[in-house]
């Protein structure tokens, strides 16, 4: 009597697993075509060139002093020459400490640029996945499935409905 009913209730949850539709959304896609995410993409990009321009002139200086170096070797003292050596040490040391927090400026610039998007994105998402009958809706790029059934990709759905809501 109980394999029976074990079975009935098996043979009933994998019916019904059969109708359940897998919703897949590509967040990056979304963001980077939606006209806020371009807005933001343009702000972050010209951050990234101003910080990129800082860090050009330091490196032509290191190069110049490395150049200068070289010409100058062969007469400088020993002393001298150390201090030169040194002193390209730390600019180079500086250079890098310095890309370094560049980018986590750019990083955390980038999560405060794009929190806003996402807070705004969660309930769109809600709403085209129940409008497309899906059951549960994933992020494609972290998605642990690799097959599902029935599944729809609703990204483009996504980014018409933010661009409708969030003009």
């Amino acid at each position: 009597m109980k394999s029976v009913l074990l079975f009935a209730l098996l043979a009933f949850s994998l019916n019904s697993f059969a109708s359940v539709v897998v919703g897949l959304v590509d967040i990056q896609k979304v963001i980077t075509s939606i006209k806020e995410g371009k807005n933001v993409q343009k702000t972050l990009e010209k951050a990234f060139n101003e910080k990129k321009a800082v860090l050009k002139k330091d490196e032509d200086k290191i190069k110049k002093a490395q150049e200068d170096y070289k010409k100058q070797s062969m007469v400088l003292a020993e002393t001298a020459r150390l201090n030169k050596e040194r002193e390209m040490q730390e600019m180079m040391m500086k250079l890098q400490s310095k890309t370094m927090e560049y980018q986590k400026e750019i990083q955390k610039m980038e999560q405060d640029l794009k929190k806003p998007i996402l807070e705004k994105l969660r309930p769109i998402i809600d709403e085209v996945s129940k409008a497309n009958g899906v059951a549960m809706t994933f992020e494609l790029s972290a998605a642990p499935i690799v097959y599902a059934e029935a599944k729809k990709e609703i990204t483009d759905d996504v980014i018409k409905a933010y661009d409708k809501k969030h003009p």
